[in-house]
């Protein structure tokens, strides 16, 4: 398997944590998000994700792209550990959390985003920051009140072991740390970040510990 990652890009930190969690091995390609004008837009790269984003997994010839449908992906080829146990309903609500990090929070504070602010509406750093941080408490205050609430949260989102909504979980609370953001009114969250990064696939899967880490 080849990966192309960026160090920092939270959508490739959790399918790095997936393939660890799943003890696969594969090879990190660095695509670099800011020089050389974004290694991502480069026409060799468009050719495989014309998005023009990271994560982008090659597998067996196969061209995946999205993180999340990249890890449902590993979690049907490479069933055990399963990132999607239980029940349907089960399922449902581990998609649920994750998608409320991937979905909700990610897609406006994502580079592309913070960059057009900055570069085309003018904005400052601190108007960025506070933007920024805005999406993360009212995201991350969603998110742990579903933690905080059901009876079905454990050491982990979802019971006593990783699941996809961990593989999400984790690398927004980076990014959100990262900002400087006010994460005391979440203490289900920064439990469960907490537990996590005890973890060896987790701590391999970090931004520090990867080959193209600035």
């Amino acid at each position: 398997m080849k990966l192309y990652t960026y160090f920092r890009s939270s959508a490739a930190y959790r399918v790095r944590i997936a393939l660890n969690l799943k003890q696969l091995d594969y090879e990190a390609v660095p695509v670099h998000l800011v020089r050389n004008g974004g290694e991502q837009r480069q026409t060799d790269y468009l050719a495989l994700n014309p998005a023009g984003l990271v994560p982008t997994l090659i597998d067996d010839g196969n061209v995946l792209q999205q993180s999340l449908a990249i890890i449902e992906y590993l979690d049907e080829v490479h069933p055990q550990p399963a990132l999607l146990p239980g029940s349907p309903a089960e399922r449902a609500r581990i998609r649920a959390i994750a998608q409320a990090i991937a979905c909700d929070i990610h897609p406006v504070n994502n580079l592309r985003v913070l960059r057009y602010l900055v570069h085309e509406l003018g904005v400052n750093d601190a108007q960025k920051n506070a933007w920024y941080r805005h999406w993360i408490a009212i995201g991350l205050s969603a998110v742990e009140s579903m933690l905080a609430a059901d009876p079905r949260t454990g050491l982990f989102c979802h019971g006593d072991t990783p699941t996809l909504a961990d593989c999400c979980l984790v690398p927004q609370v980076f990014n959100a740390q990262r900002f400087d953001c006010d994460l005391s009114a979440m203490p289900t969250v920064m439990g469960i970040v907490e537990r996590c990064a005890a973890l060896d696939a987790f701590q391999r899967a970090a931004p520090g510990q990867q080959p193209d880490a600035e």
